[in-house]
This record gives structure tokens, C-alpha cells and sequence, in this order.
């Protein structure tokens, strides 16, 4: 027992944060230690050899004390606890003359707890209970002086020792420690160290904070006036209880008006700037709330957090910060005086986050029309709403809810791309966090903040709030200054003070009793108030129970005779409102307005809405039963309004819920009617177990908590899905910003904490880490995201980001992974679909199930379940919906609108889930039943359905044309569709035009084989139907995809539009084709995007395809010892490459004696940048070095930059061989030679040269070498120019030496050039010695800005990979560069924490200044080069292309951002080469039509070429691309590039054919054939017929056929 009763003590001595909340049950456990000397009974516990009649007093009684002894200066808990408290001697006096006044507890509440403090409000309660003991304490304690409280000592217990009997040996030191001396000074000593340290800061404060724009009628000035626990609070004061048979009723009267302070006045509205006036007509002056906000709202930026009551004028407050923003985006240079036009609308947004839809509406009527006079749009984007990019130019203000803002900064682009132009983003009803939706609060502030950081934007966010009792935290959770952004007022600040009555009816809840009760306590309150003489508002929860009330109201009236009281018949304009109202067709309206009663719900008709509002209004309706809408909706006040009962269905959980305390903040905002009366009642009937929930939440007791752990997964998988989040450091930095992170600090036990925690680790690092990886591993096991338990790293997969796209919570997504098929038949998603935990909350209920049968004999699918669960009923209500069916009872309607806005969502997540999966069968489904959700329309229905057609037109289409395809309704006449419609021709003219405009195409395609086992499928989509601008807007999507011969697996996608101007689309798919198992076929399926029905497939036999042979020809690597350069055997040479190389490499090593050596005609294909320009170069040299002084050496290259590249590099050695080389074009190409020369010409140049009737004979018997640069380029004019070259050059000694990048097949090309086996060099990709690591990422995003946000996490991690060496990063266009540059410059600023970017760390910016002076165009470039990013295209000036390129080589600049085109004439390389995306947006010429191109395979190896290094570090090459791509990209980077002729593409052969017959270089058709022997189109036409549509393999006759459509 001695243990025990140590422990227990000291617990009572522990800090104050431990026995604060355990005082109670401590004493209560202390209660059973107490031992009554006349009892006889001892505890079990209690020493067995106790003296008889020895009396052990208790710690309890210790800790209550003792009062008998008036003698002995005993001071109790109260005094001693009191004197523990700093700065309270002085209060001793006023406390005693206070306690011993004559006044009643009641009346000396108030002031003692304002004398003791609000943080002491349990130590007050306890001085008014025992009232008389603490005043008799007092006056001993003053009496006797009250400098040394030592010397009060606790009496001693008979003088007996506590140390004998069998317990003196083994317990003596833990009862010494029980010696009351010694327990009081250890509990003083302790209270005191206590008192005096706060919780966690280890510095004590003298006073608590004091801030300066809290406005309470009580003394907390600060206070929220809770235990740390949060479940001990005061009702105000005045508060009275009174108890009835029926119910208990608690009143709390108005609050007292806070006194103005010194600094207050009123800011007449005549003293605003002329914005600001302008913007508040009607206005004399801002009320007094606004006017104490006024200097932080409209003159700072400053957060803000304004709590103030319902009604007190919040909105003008967030006008005031609206008009801040558009004061600050006004051109100041405007003289016109035109306020109008001098704001500059496209550089902000403003987003206003409202808690409901219909409040949004309102927001948008008042924002609307207040700023209309200065051309502010202001628009509403809440449900299934889209922005198109237009209507977002247009808009300045947005007002939404929080899920769809959620929704919308979840996309990077699109409506997305708002987020980055928001200035001020406001809240309101911010103490919403403490409900279910709180969460989603908290993920858009959180995201709101962290994009404020990273970005260095400025974005102010003001939140607007009831009044909460924990508002602080809400003002550190927003990122508030608390001294000067937090302003905090009070229910007195209410325009017109409020009575509020809580009441709480018994009887069990939903109970007959408990309802009749409600019914009465309704009707006893309503008609006293009708007796005093006011009107009453009743609101009830659903649109039926309007009726109801007011009839029940009527009868209970009618039976009490008192029915008259209600009439308005006196009423001057009753006669006029009585006509009025007999126009209504509204019965039930008609008949209780003669009682004096009006009805008001969403339901009725605006006209009858409006003529209820306006009577009420002029008070010629005394009793208003309506619902919560009117509260939100129409600012129509009364005297009093009644709720009546809580219970309120709520579609989103399938239940009945509690009424909301928002709702019913709005609903009590609406008592009272400003400049009319002086006071309002509000009251709330509710059961009587609910009347505490809503004392607490209305009068603000309880601290508002976060709700953020239900939704962490969720948003979790958001941010990382948007690349926010990375790894577990970013989500624990992300986790920081969060409500949660605030309240864990403030009161961790809500959140599984103990204090120590918090103490041992302030920032909850351990904590957040823990949420944080449960969260991950969850994600995980949901495969949503890979998660590397290692590294920390979060990625997200398709799944997660679908997830994250369309809201989809990861329970369902656990659910699809369990369900989801390849093939799935309509029956089989729907019963899916009805899985999703989105539906969890509609429940199957009794009075239902008979209306749901009748619903379900009615729908096409099977129900799997029947109506027997919550799934079968949302697959009922889903098909219904579809079917057009609509339920009679309103919670079934409720449910139904719930399940089809939900479910068109989640089929079309399961739709991109399928794509992403490439799962052909069950795509084509979704693709129909996202449509039938949409369009309320089967598969199986008539497409025309989709018309706005006359309904007997539609029926008989049915009737009479249903096996009619649509395309064959479209080929008849008007008068052939009449008669066959049954219908005259004007119904048959109108079919006819619908069924033109109904979407089709022509398909036609060509299989293009471009490998042993690839096959090319170029497909050519023909629009076959009549634009119209109504029915098809500007753009139709579409689908086309090939898909397997049993319909399975897609094998490649495209999502491509059609606009206006659209009539034909080309797409490519390239796709495997196994050698060993070749398919018969495959399928080309079209699907709109929009349109039921509108589908097209087109089956591709493979069984004639004639496939090329896999090649033989390569080279391998052979592992011999690398040649020194001393091998060249020309020492000046030597020097010259000795600056560049320290050696050869293998493949130079292998190959350098056949290609420098022998006059063999040489092919080398080898991989990009390994060394073949260099042997080319030697070979040019050589060949030149053993020939007369006359003789040449030509160089063919592809394009001007490599013609440029190659002449530079020449001309290095040029004054070592005593040669001269030139780039020439077409006009002195074959000038005649002097001295040994070299000629670098364009192929474009070198065919305009021969294909001019000229003879080149002298010159080209002095041409000795022709090497061909980079032949994986080869077009039509470059194969034309070489294959006239080699016609002209057959009689002479020249030698042709071909490179090449590795290709798949070489054979053809080195039979082109006439190559010898010998000299014929092939080495595949991998064959290159310098270490090169290639990494492949898929994104299923179509090609758009949000693909490239989305690739900005990863190229920010690859480029931090390399650990400081240079990087280069390769985007579709010069228009990307900066938006990427921006996006990597964010990941930098989020990973390091710091503003510098990639600039190194031992480099400052003024270092740089030196070269930025330099710039040219130094207003764009300096910020990025400043951050250690640089731009590398023909679209900067020479000098600031040259002083980038400059930087990069020394270092400074570390990212060079290059767009696609660049490839061909940057001159550097990089460590890490990044390849963001593989596709670009092509723009044909002369139009504005815009179609998305894959990069040509050529350019991609280009790219790749840049990250090898000669020397140094290993490169690394990254490539992001489409998932549909990467196959075939990867295929070819490590097979080599396929080559095949493009003579037959062009017009360029057929051009140059004509010409020649025209001036007889070609004189006859053997002639033609003779030449167009010499070209690689020979070669392929043989290898690869199937290619180039040809039959024949007999190379003459197909030659001959192609000389013949030349001529044609």
C-alpha cells in the first residue's frame, strides 16, 4: 500500500499539465484509502496491526484538509494553490471582501473568475462551493501574515508513528516519504516550479501574450478557456436552465457589447479612396468590424483571420482584400481618370473558396454586381463545372468549393494553371475544419503555402470564421500574425444581439413520443411569440416537411382556439397578396396563407418562392415554415426563428445526419432584423441527447479539431501524384503545413501523443515520419505509388495518378484492383462500379425496397445483389438514371443525383485505368458507359437520340428505322426518310441533317513493315460527317487505337481531335509482330469521346504480309588492344588530334586500317558520338596525302549544322596537310580543282549541282574520296544526290566511305554504295565503349503543359543525380523552355531550400554580374542564368547564345534547357542528358491546324549522342516519353535505326524526273530505269516490298511500275 500511496502522491505533485486533468479521479481513487475510525471495517489494505481506535488520516485528507481546527493555521489546497500563482498577494483583500459580500454565488461569478483568471476556472468553482471555509482561510491567512507560508505546517495525526507493526521493516522508507510535513513542502515546492515554467519553452514569461485585435465582452483575453483536454468550459453567464415534463430548455441571453477602445471610430465610407468607395454604394460608413480591419485589409498584404459571428459583415471584409489586390494591379500611368481600364485583369486571380454551393452562388451575385462597375468577372466553379482556357481569361474572380479547388490545383494545367496566377485566395467559414470536410481545408492551404514557398510568390489568404475558441491555432495553421493579421470578436459584435434557447426534447430519438413532444414544444414556442407580436421563421429538413410543419402549426392553433392570432387578415395589402396568391397553382400555398402560414422550399416554383419572400417580408405572413436554403439563399430576416429537429438527410452518407453547426449558425444568423428591431431569438429543438453537442459547438467551448488523418492517404497521393512530393522528407515538410501538425503540438493526446513526446521532440519529426510512411505503405499496397522503403522515395504509378485525377479515394481502388477484368461485360462494371467506398454511404432502407424493385424490373443490366444491399441499390438508381427514370421518394432522388454525378466520375477513372492497362475489350465498354452516364442513353439506343429531335420524331425512329445504321440514314433523301419514318419530308429533312452531322469516318490504312518483326501501321482517318459549330463546338475528340485479333490487349493508342478545319488525320502505330507466331490480324477501332455510338473498326489482315528478313550483317566487337595515334604516321597530323584524343577507341582501334587504309568503298554504322567523323576525317586526309596536288575529297552531309560541325573540324588540320577545305553550295561544287582541296556540301546542294544538265567529267576524275555523313538521315534528296553522284562517278576511281549511326539492318545501304563485305563495319548500340546508362520513364499524360509539370519532379531528381556536374534537357519547342526552366527552378527551391537553383554553391551572383553585363537580352536571361539555368536556341541573339554556351563550359550555368529542333547544332555535351518527352505539336503551313508528332527516331539517338563523354565522368541519358512509345523507342536505341527510301514520299523524284525528260537527260524509260538503278530504293524495293506496296520482288519490273507512275 505504501507503493500505492507514493505513486499517488506523486502524481499529485507532478506538473500542472498532468494533474490538471486526473485531479477528479485521483481523489475519487484517494477516496478509497480514507478509513472511518466508528466503521469497524478496515480496506483490505490498511495495516492488520493497527492500534485499536488509531485513526491513519488519508492523503485525501491531506489534500481536502481540515477545518475543525480553527486554532491551528491549516490553510487548505484553495489558498495554498492560490499563493502559487504569480502576482496574486495583492488580490487576497479583494478576494475576501468579495467572497464575504452579501451577493449570491450567482452574482459574483463573473467577477471572481475575472479576479482569479480564466486559466483558473475550476480553483474559482471550488472557492464558491465551499464559500464559507475559503472566507474563514482568507481571514486567517491575512491575520497572521502572508510573507511566510512555511510556516503553516498540517497538523499531526495523534502523534502516532506511521513505521510500526510488520511494516516498519519493509516500507519504512516509502511511508517516510508520507510525513504530511514533508508531502507539503514537496507539493508547494512543485506547484511553484510548476507555476512558473511553461510547457515546453524552458524560458518563463511574466505575463501571458497579449493580442491586440481580440474584442471579447469576457476577460479571456486571450483564453480559449479550456482544461489542456478541452472538456472543462463555462456556459456564459446569465445562462439559465429551466426543466418541463416535455423537454429541458437552456437560454443564453445576448452578449455584453465590448466598450469601443480609445484608437476606434467609424470610417465613413466618404473618406475611401475612389476604388474602394465605388466599390461599397449605398454605404455611408464601413460597421465597426470593418472598420477595425480596414488598415490591415485594404493597406497590407498580410494573412488575415477574422472570427466574427454570423451576420457581423465578414464578406465586406473579404471585398476589402478583393479590392487590395485589384489596387495593386492598376497601371499608375493611367491619366484618363477611367479606374475601369487602368486595372490590368490578366495578371491575378482571386479565388473564393465558399463551404457550399449555394453560398457560392451568392457570393458570385454580390461580388458580380458590386464590381461590376469596374469590368471584374466574377464566375462560379463548383460540381462537375469546366473553365474552358477562354472563360478562364475572361474570369478574375473564381468562387468554389473546397473539393472541386482541390480538384483544380490537383491538374498542373488547364484550370489547374490558375493556382499559379492566384494573389489572394479566401476562405470562408474556416471552422469547417472541425467537420468531416475539414480536411480538404487543410490539404488546399497546405498546398497553397508550400507553393508560396517554393515559387516566392506572393499569395494572401484571408480566412473568414465563426467564432472558435482555439482561433490561434487557426492563425498559425494559415500563417497569420498574430499581432497583426488575427482578428478575434465576439457573439456581441453580432449586428443585432441574440437570445439563443437550446432545447432538448425528451423522449428516445425518432421515437412517436419523442416527435409528439418536438411537434408541441414547436408549436408552445411559435405562439407565444405570434402573441408578443413577431414573426417567426420555422426551418424543417426536407421540402415535404414544410407543409407539414405549418399544418401541424394550424391544427395545434385551430385546437387551442387561439388560430385567429395568426391571421393577417388586418394587414393593409391583404386583399392584394390574396389575389396574388390565388394565381398560384400551389394548394397547400394557397390555403394556409388565409391562417397567416407560408411555405418556402428549392422545390417550388421561383414565382411562388418570390411571392412568399415578398409577403413575408411586409409581414403579411406571420409563420414561415421553410428549409435550410432560404438561410443561405435569400437574406430574409426575422424576429425569431425556430429550428426544428436536427436530423437532416444527407446524401453523401446515405443517412440521416445531425444538422450541421454551420447550417445552424446561418439558420440563427437570420434572427433579429437590423435597423428594425433591437434583439432576435434564435432556438434549436433537438433530442435530448444531442443538446450538449450543440451548446458546445454553437457557443464555441469546444476547440476545433483536424480531421486531416481520415483523408491523409488521399491527399497524400495527390501530392505526389502532382510532384510535390517526392519522398518521405518532402510529405514530412508537406505534413507541417497542415492543421493536424498545429493541433498535434497544442493537444497531443487527441492524436495518440503523450506530452513527453511533444516535449522530446517539439517538431514531431518521429510522429509526422510515422504518419507519413503508414500512409506510404498503404499507397503502396494499393499500387497507387512504388515506394522505396530505403531511399524514402515516393513515385507515383498510373494508378495513382487516376486516382488523384478523378478523386478517387484508395479503398476503391484496393476494390478495383480485387475486381477489375480484361473482359467485362456493361452488367459486370456496373456491379464494380456499385463496390466503390464512394457509395458506402447509401444505405438500403425499408420503405424503399418496394419502389427499388419496381425500378429494377425496368433496367437492361442484371443487379448483382438485388436490392437487398447498398451496392445493388446504387446499380438500381445508376441504371435508372440512365434509363431516365426518376424515383418518387426524395431520399432516393437525393441518392440517385448523388450516385450518377459520382459514378459518371469514377467510370471514367476506370475508363484510363483500362487504357493504361491497355485492355482493349473492357475499354470499349467503359468508353459506352461513361457516354450513358453522360448522355442518359444506352449503347444500345438510337444515336440520333442525341438530337435535339421532336419527341414523335425520336419514337418513330424507333419504331420503323431502328435496324437502320445511321450512315445509311444519312445516304437517303428527306422524302425517302419521311415515308420510311411514317412522317412527312420536313421530319425526314431534320433526320437526315442529324445523321449527317452524326460523327463517322473513313478509315484507310498501309502496313509499312519496318523490320524482321516491326511492323509500321500508317493510318489515315477521314472525317465523313457535316461540322456544325452548335452541335460539335469547336473540337470532336476521339480514340483510335489498334487493338489484338481476339479484341484483348491494345497494342498502341492515340487520342487525337478534330477541329472545323480538320479533314484528315495521319497517325502511326508501330507494333510488334512475333516471328514465330505471326497474328492473322489486327484491329483498327475508332471511339468519340462524346458520342454514343459513334464507333469504327477496320480489320488489318497480316496473313499476305510479306516480312523482311532479320539481318546478318553486324559487326562484333572485337576485344583488342586500343591504337596509340602515333598510328596516323603523319606527326603534324597527329599533333592536331592529340588535342582532342588521347587514343582510339575500340570500335576507332578495330575498324581504323579498313577505313584508312584501303581504297574499299567502306560503310561504318556505330553508335552516336563514338569517334566516325574522327576516322572520316583521317581517311579524307590520307586519301589526299597519297594523291596528285589536284586531286579532292568531298564531304555530303545531311544538314547545314553538320556540314558546318564537320568543315570546322576540318579546317583544324587543314594547315598540317597543306589542304584546303570549303563549305561550297550547288554553284562551285564541281569548280575545278588547283591544289589538294576538301568541299563540304549540303545533300540539298549536292543534288541541285547534278541535277543540272552540266559536264562534271574533268573535275570528278580528280575526285579521289566522298564520304556520306550521318546516312541514318538519308531522305529523298540526300538519296537522290548520292545515287546521281554514283551514276555520274562510275567510270571513275572514286571511293565512297559511308557513316552512319547503328542500324538494324545495313545490308541494303552498303549494297547501295557498292561496299565490299569486307570493308562493310556494323556494331550495334551496345557496342560503344564509353559508359553510358539509359533510363526509360512512361507518363500516360496526353501530350500538354501538365506532362511536362508532371516530368519536372523526375528531370529535377536526374539532373541532382549527376552531384553538380552539367545537364542538358531537351523539351518539344523554344515555347517550353521557360515554363520547364520555372517548373525545375520550383524543385529546386522545394528539395535544397534555398532561392539559388542550380548555381553553384561556391559561386555568387556577383560573381556573374561581370558576364551578365554582356547580355544582350539581359531582362529575360538574367534571372534564370542567375540561377544557374541557360537557354540554348536560334531564337536568342549570336552573342547570347555564344556567352551561355560560354558559361556552361566554365560551370556556371549548369542546365542548358534546348528545345527539339536545337539538337542538330548544339555544339557541347553534358554528364546527364534529359529528354522530356518525345512528341511535338506540328503546325501545318498556311494553317492553324495543330496535331501532336512523334519525334523522329534520328533525333532521339542525336540526343542521346550528347550524354556520351570521351573522357571523364560516365553519362547519363534520361528519356521521359509517352508508355505507348517506349517499346518501339527502345527497341530501336538498342537495335539500331530502321532505314528505308523516302523517294516515293516526296514530290522530289517526280519533280527532277520530269525535268530531266523535258531537257533529254532521260531519253527513254530504260534510261529511267538505268538511273533509278543506281538508288537505295532499288535495294529496298527487293528486301522490303511489302514497305512500299509493291508485289513483285523482280527489280526491273518494279522499277519499271515506278517509272511508270512518274509519268502518269
Amino acid at each position: 500500500m505504501a507503493q500505492d500511496l507514493t505513486e499517488h502522491l506523486e502524481h499529485l505533485v507532478s506538473t500542472v499539465e498532468d494533474s490538471a486533468d486526473r485531479e477528479k479521479r485521483l481523489l475519487d481513487e484517494w477516496a478509497r484509502y480514507s478509513v472511518s475510525g466508528d466503521s469497524g471495517r478496515h480496506p483490505k489494505d490498511v495495516p492488520s496491526d493497527l492500534s485499536e481506535g488509531e485513526r491513519w488520516e488519508s492523503v485525501l485528507d491531506f489534500v481536502q484538509g481540515s477545518s475543525s481546527d480553527a486554532g491551528a493555521h491549516a490553510r487548505q489546497p484553495n489558498i495554498s494553490e492560490l499563493l502559487s500563482k504569480p502576482n496574486v498577494e495583492h488580490l487576497m483583500p479583494s478576494l475576501l471582501s468579495l467572497l464575504s459580500s452579501p451577493k449570491p454565488d450567482d452574482a459574483i461569478s463573473e467577477e471572481l473568475v475575472e479576479m482569479v483568471g480564466f486559466d483558473n476556472i475550476e480553483l474559482s468553482m471550488s472557492l464558491l462551493a465551499r464559500r464559507q471555509d475559503a472566507v474563514r482561510e482568507l481571514n486567517t491567512y491575512l491575520s497572521g501574515g502572508r510573507s511566510e507560508p512555511e510556516r503553516f505546517e498540517p497538523k499531526q495525526v495523534n502523534g502516532h508513528s506511521r513505521s510500526k507493526g510488520k511494516h516498519k521493516q519493509t516500507a519504512s522508507a516509502h511511508l517516510d516519504q508520507l510525513d504530511p510535513a514533508e508531502a507539503r513542502r514537496r507539493m508547494e515546492e512543485s506547484l511553484r516550479a510548476n507555476a512558473e515554467r511553461p510547457l515546453f519553452t524552458g524560458t518563463a514569461h511574466d505575463a501571458p501574450e497579449v493580442l491586440p485585435h481580440v474584442y471579447t465582452s469576457a476577460s479571456i483575453a486571450q483564453g480559449n478557456m479550456l482544461s489542456h483536454l478541452g472538456t472543462r468550459y463555462m456556459l456564459p453567464l446569465g445562462t439559465t436552465r429551466r426543466e418541463t415534463e416535455d423537454y429541458e430548455e437552456v437560454v443564453i441571453p445576448p452578449a455584453r457589447t465590448v466598450p469601443p477602445r480609445a484608437s476606434e471610430r467609424l470610417i465613413p465610407v466618404s473618406e475611401l479612396d475612389s476604388l474602394a468607395k465605388g466599390s461599397f454604394p449605398g454605404y455611408t460608413s464601413l460597421n465597426r468590424i470593418q472598420s477595425i480591419v480596414y488598415p490591415t485589409a485594404y493597406q497590407s498584404n498580410e494573412n488575415m483571420l477574422i472570427c466574427a459571428p454570423t451576420g457581423a459583415g465578414k464578406t465586406d471584409v473579404a471585398m476589402l482584400a478583393v479590392l487590395r489586390v485589384l489596387d495593386q494591379h492598376r497601371s499608375r500611368g493611367s491619366t484618363s481618370g477611367n479606374l475601369a481600364a487602368s486595372i490590368e485583369r490578366d495578371k491575378f486571380k482571386i479565388v473564393y473558396v465558399a463551404p457550399m454551393k449555394a453560398l457560392a452562388s451568392e457570393i458570385v451575385r454580390k461580388l458580380g454586381k458590386r464590381l461590376q462597375w469596374l469590368s471584374i468577372r466574377v464566375r462560379e466553379l463548383t460540381g462537375d463545372m469546366q473553365l474552358t482556357k477562354k472563360e478562364i481569361a475572361e474570369t478574375q474572380i473564381i468562387v468554389t468549393t473546397p473539393e472541386k479547388w482541390d480538384v483544380v490545383t490537383r491538374k498542373p494545367t488547364g484550370e489547374g494553371e490558375l493556382a499559379s496566377k492566384v494573389k489572394l485566395l479566401i476562405i470562408d467559414e474556416v471552422h469547417l475544419l472541425n467537420d468531416e470536410r475539414g480536411a480538404v481545408i487543410e490539404t488546399i492551404v497546405a498546398r497553397t503555402l508550400r507553393q508560396v514557398e517554393s515559387t516566392q510568390s506572393v499569395i494572401r489568404i484571408v480566412g473568414l470564421s465563426a467564432t472558435l475558441p482555439n482561433y490561434i491555432d487557426v492563425a498559425d495553421f494559415l500563417s497569420v500574425n498574430r499581432h497583426t493579421g488575427l482578428f478575434y470578436f465576439d457573439s456581441s459584435f453580432r449586428p443585432v444581439p441574440l437570445e439563443q434557447h437550446f432545447i432538448g426534447v425528451r423522449g428516445k430519438p425518432n421515437s412517436p413520443q419523442s416527435k409528439k413532444n418536438l411537434d408541441r414544444v414547436t408549436f408552445e414556442k411559435v405562439s407565444e411569440l405570434v402573441r408578443e407580436g413577431h414573426q417567426v421563421m420555422v426551418f424543417v429538413h426536407a421540402r415535404k416537411e414544410t407543409v407539414k410543419a405549418a399544418e401541424a402549426l394550424k391544427e395545434a392553433a385551430q385546437m387551442d382556439g387561439i388560430l385567429d392570432d395568426f391571421s393577417c387578415n388586418e394587414h393593409p395589402q391583404f386583399d392584394f397578396f390574396r389575389r396574388d396568391i390565388g394565381q398560384s397553382r400551389n394548394k397547400e400555398m394557397r390555403q394556409l396563407f388565409d391562417h397567416g402560414f407560408g411555405i418556402h422550399h428549392a422545390g417550388m416554383l421561383r414565382t411562388d418562392r418570390n411571392m412568399m419572400e415578398r409577403m413575408f417580408e411586409a409581414r403579411a405572413i406571420k409563420v414561415l415554415c421553410c428549409t435550410a436554403t432560404l438561410a443561405w439563399g435569400v437574406n430574409l430576416p426575422a424576429h425569431a426563428v425556430i429550428i426544428k429537429g436536427t436530423q437532416v438527410y444527407d446524401s453523401s452518407k446515405g443517412s440521416f445526419a445531425d444538422l450541421s453547426v454551420l447550417d445552424v449558425l446561418q439558420v440563427f444568423g437570420r434572427a433579429g432584423r437590423p435597423g428594425l428591431e433591437t434583439s432576435g431569438v434564435g432556438f434549436i429543438c433537438t433530442t435530448e441527447d444531442k443538446l450538449t453537442h450543440y451548446l458546445d459547438a454553437v457557443t464555441s467551448q469546444v476547440p476545433i479539431e483536424s480531421r486531416f488523418v481520415a483523408g491523409m492517404i488521399d491527399a497524400l497521393n495527390a501530392e505526389i501524384a502532382l510532384g510535390t512530393v517526392a519522398n518521405v522528407h518532402d510529405a514530412v515538410q508537406w505534413l507541417g503545413y497542415t492543421y493536424l501538425f498545429v493541433r498535434m503540438r497544442k493537444n497531443p493526446f487527441q492524436y495518440g501523443l503523450a506530452w513527453d513526446e511533444v516535449a522530446d521532440d517539439p517538431y514531431l519529426g518521429a510522429k509526422r515520419n510515422q504518419l507519413i510512411t503508414s500512409a506510404a505503405l498503404q499507397l503502396a499496397e494499393a499500387r497507387m505509388i512504388a515506394f522505396d522503403r530505403q531511399t524514402g522515395g515516393l513515385v507515383c504509378t498510373d494508378l495513382g495518378r487516376i486516382a488523384a485525377k478523378y478523386y478517387i479515394r484508395h479503398k476503391s481502388i484496393e476494390i478495383f484492383n480485387e475486381k477489375f477484368r480484361p473482359k467485362m461485360s456493361e452488367a459486370d462494371v456496373l456491379a464494380m462500379l456499385s463496390m466503390s467506398t464512394e457509395f458506402d454511404q447509401i444505405q438500403v432502407r425499408e420503405n424503399e425496397v418496394k419502389e427499388l424493385e419496381a425500378l429494377m424490373e425496368n433496367v437492361p443490366c442484371a443487379v448483382k445483389g438485388g436490392t437487398d444491399t447498398s451496392q445493388g441499390k446504387v446499380n438500381i438508381l445508376l441504371q435508372a438514371y440512365i434509363s431516365q427514370q426518376r424515383p418518387e421518394d426524395f431520399a432516393l432522388v437525393s441518392d440517385q443525383a448523388y450516385a450518377a454525378q459520382n459514378g459518371g466520375r469514377i467510370v471514367r477513372a476506370l475508363l484510363e485505368i483500362a487504357i493504361s492497362r491497355k485492355w482493349a475489350n473492357v475499354s470499349a465498354v467503359l468508353m459506352g458507359m461513361s457516354k450513358a452516364i453522360e448522355k442518359r442513353l444506352w449503347p444500345f439506343d438510337n444515336p440520333l437520340k442525341q438530337f435535339e429531335l421532336k419527341a414523335d420524331v425520336l419514337y418513330n425512329l424507333e419504331r420503323w428505322a431502328d435496324d437502320y445504321a445511321v450512315s445509311e440514314l444519312a445516304e437517303m433523301n428527306a422524302e425517302e426518310l419521311g415515308k420510311l419514318l411514317h412522317l412527312n419530308e420536313r421530319h425526314g429533312s431534320a433526320v437526315r441533317e442529324a445523321a449527317k452531322q452524326f460523327p463517322t469516318v473513313r478509315i484507310t490504312y498501309a502496313l509499312r513493315p519496318l523490320g524482321a518483326d516491326v511492323l509500321k501501321i500508317a493510318v489515315r482517318v477521314e472525317r465523313a460527317f457535316n461540322w456544325s459549330s452548335k452541335v460539335h463546338g469547336s473540337a470532336e475528340p476521339f480514340w483510335l487505337w489498334v487493338e489484338d485479333h481476339d479484341g484483348t490487349n491494345i497494342l498502341q493508342l492515340s487520342h487525337l481531335i478534330f477541329r472545323q478545319t480538320t479533314e484528315s488525320l495521319h497517325v502511326d502505330f508501330v507494333i510488334s509482330i512475333p516471328s514465330q507466331k505471326r497474328p492473322p490480324s489486327v484491329t483498327i477501332r475508332f471511339v468519340s469521346d462524346r458520342w454514343q455510338g459513334a464507333e469504327e473498326e477496320v480489320e488489318a489482315s497480316l496473313e499476305e504480309l510479306v516480312m523482311p528478313t532479320s539481318s546478318e550483317s553486324h559487326t562484333p566487337r572485337l576485344d583488342i588492344p586500343f591504337l596509340p595515334l602515333s598510328v596516323i604516321q603523319n606527326p603534324p597530323l597527329q599533333d592536331v588530334f592529340a588535342r582532342r584524343l588521347h587514343g582510339f577507341n575500340a570500335i576507332q582501334s578495330q575498324v581504323f586500317w579498313s577505313v584508312t587504309r584501303t581504297r574499299l568503298h567502306t560503310l561504318l554504322c556505330a553508335p552516336t558520338a563514338c569517334g566516325k567523323s574522327v576516322l572520316g576525317q583521317i581517311a579524307i586526309w590520307e586519301t589526299l596525302r597519297n594523291s596528285p596536288n589536284n586531286a579532292w575529297a568531298l564531304v555530303v552531309a545531311p544538314r547545314r549544322s553538320i556540314a558546318l560541325e564537320a568543315t570546322s573540324d576540318l579546317r583544324l588540320a587543314s594547315r598540317a596537310t597543306d589542304a584546303t577545305v570549303d563549305l561550297v553550295t550547288a554553284d562551285r561544287v564541281f569548280d575545278k580543282v588547283n591544289r589538294k582541296t576538301v568541299r563540304v556540301i549540303t545533300a540539298a546542294d549536292l543534288f541541285d549541282a547534278l541535277a543540272r544538265p552540266r559536264d562534271f567529267t574533268d573535275v570528278l576524275s580528280r575526285l579521289r574520296l566522298v564520304v556520306c555523313e550521318s546516312l541514318e538521315l538519308l531522305d529523298a534528296v540526300y538519296e537522290l544526290g548520292v545515287s546521281l553522284l554514283l551514276h555520274a562517278t562510275q567510270t571513275h576511281p572514286v571511293r565512297f566511305l559511308g557513316l552512319s549511326n547503328s542500324l538494324n539492318d545495313p545490308a541494303d545501304l552498303a549494297a547501295w554504295l557498292d561496299v565490299d563485305p569486307l570493308a562493310l563495319h556494323s556494331f550495334r548500340p551496345s557496342d560503344r565503349d564509353q559508359a553510358l546508362s539509359i533510363t526509360t520513364q512512361t507518363f500516360t499524360i496526353p501530350h500538354s503543359a501538365a506532362l511536362f509539370k508532371a516530368m519536372a519532379k523526375p528531370a529535377h531528381s536526374a539532373i541532382q543525380a549527376a552531384r553538380g556536374e552539367p545537364a542538358i534537357v531537351f523539351v518539344p519547342s523554344r515555347n517550353q523552355c521557360a515554363s520547364v526552366a520555372l517548373d525545375l527552378i520550383t524543385q529546386c527551391a522545394l528539395e535544397m531550400e534555398t532561392a539559388k537553383g542550380y548555381l553553384p554553391d561556391d559561386v555568387s551572383v556577383e560573381h556573374l554580374e561581370r558576364y551578365l553585363s554582356r547580355l544582350q537580352n539581359e531582362a529575360f536571361l538574367k534571372d534564370f542564368i542567375t540561377r544557374g539555368v541557360g537557354f540554348f536556341h536560334d531564337g536568342i541573339a549570336k552573342p547570347d547564345r555564344l556567352l551561355t554556351l560560354e558559361l556552361f563550359a566554365e560551370g556556371l550555368i549548369r542546365v542548358l534547357i534546348v528545345p527539339r529542333e536545337a539538337c542538330w547544332t548544339l555544339p557541347v555535351r553534358a554528364t546527364t542528358v534529359v529528354v522530356m518527352g518525345t512528341q511535338y505539336v506540328h503546325v501545318a503551313p498556311g494553317t492553324d491546324e495543330r496535331q501532336v508528332r512523334d519525334y523522329a527516331l534520328e533525333e532521339i539517338v542525336r540526343m542521346q549522342g550528347k550524354a556520351v563523354r570521351q573522357l571523364g565522368a560516365p553519362g547519363h541519358f534520361h528519356l521521359f516519353c509517352q508508355a505507348e512509345g517506349k517499346d518501339t523507342i527502345t527497341r530501336f536505341l538498342n537495335d539500331g535505326l530502321p532505314l528505308e527510301s523516302r523517294l516515293l514520299e516526296t514530290e522530289t523524284l517526280r519533280a527532277w524526273y520530269r525535268e530531266r525528260r523535258k531537257d533529254g537527260g532521260i531519253a527513254d524509260k530504260q534510261a529511267a530505269v538505268d538511273v533509278l538503278s543506281f538508288t537505295f530504293l532499288a535495294r529496298r524495293l527487293v528486301s522490303n516490298p511489302a514497305y512500299y506496296d509493291a508485289r513483285s520482288t523482280s527489280v526491273n519490273e518494279l522499277l519499271s511500275r515506278i517509272e511508270d507512275r512518274l509519268e502518269k
